[in-house]
């Protein structure tokens, strides 16, 4: 795919809008399920319930560091707080504690991307594909981060392989549809869109989905 180098101020919005680091897996991947990114993400909540929880794991870290699900779920919280350098300290712990955890390492790839330091985050992917080589969410994020940091090519050719391997991972459709919109191909970034909301209508990327839809169809005259 040939990219144009220069952005209209419409799809240069739309590229904003969609392709921003990636927020925290909170479960154990699944093949073909990918999580949600942060820029479709609901915003953290900021109650008392929630600070409550932070500080609950803060004092539960504090008192015993050892344990695994304690220090992921507070990494997990950082990152849903956009706290991504105290993300990173704490996942750290969680993989010297249980290394070769997929979620933990893409956690860790995920808050590095958040701080900008793409070839840390891409580093983790890959760990985490060296565990489990077909976890299309790790993939996808590899594909994100490459991307972002323009290599549009690796990018585009890893999620076509994400796409061979689980054709139901609606990340890489909608990663494609930056891609394609960033190329000046807006009807294929429409048609990347639409399949994201047709295979998981009800996820946090077919709301982005549907928006950059709507902003793209006006400015393409649809």
């Amino acid at each position: 795919m040939k990219r144009l180098s220069a952005w209209t101020p419409i799809v240069a919005l739309v590229a904003l809008c969609a392709a921003l680091p990636l927020a925290p897996a909170h479960g154990a991947p699944a093949s073909n399920v990918p999580t949600t990114t942060a820029a479709q993400a609901t915003p953290a909540k900021t109650g008392a319930a929630d600070v409550d929880s932070l500080s609950l794991l803060e004092i539960a870290v504090a008192r015993d560091s050892s344990k695994f699900e304690t220090l992921y779920k507070l990494g997990v919280l950082y990152m849903d707080r956009d706290r991504s350098a105290e993300a990173v300290r704490v996942l750290m712990r969680a993989n010297k504690v249980k290394p070769k955890n997929v979620k933990v390492l893409v956690n860790i790839g995920a808050a590095y991307d958040a701080l900008g330091r793409a070839d840390g985050a891409q580093n983790f992917y890959k760990q985490a594909l060296a565990v489990s080589p077909n976890d299309s969410i790790a993939m996808c994020r590899l594909a994100s981060s490459m991307y972002a940091q323009g290599k549009y090519q690796e990018s585009i050719d890893q999620l076509r392989e994400v796409i061979s391997a689980s054709p139901g991972a609606y990340c890489a459709y909608f990663t494609l549809g930056v891609a394609f919109a960033d190329a000046g191909l807006y009807r294929d970034a429409v048609r990347m869109w639409q399949t994201v909301i047709k295979l998981s209508p009800g996820s946090p990327e077919a709301v982005s989905a549907r928006e950059s839809i709507d902003i793209l169809s006006k400015f393409i005259g649809e």
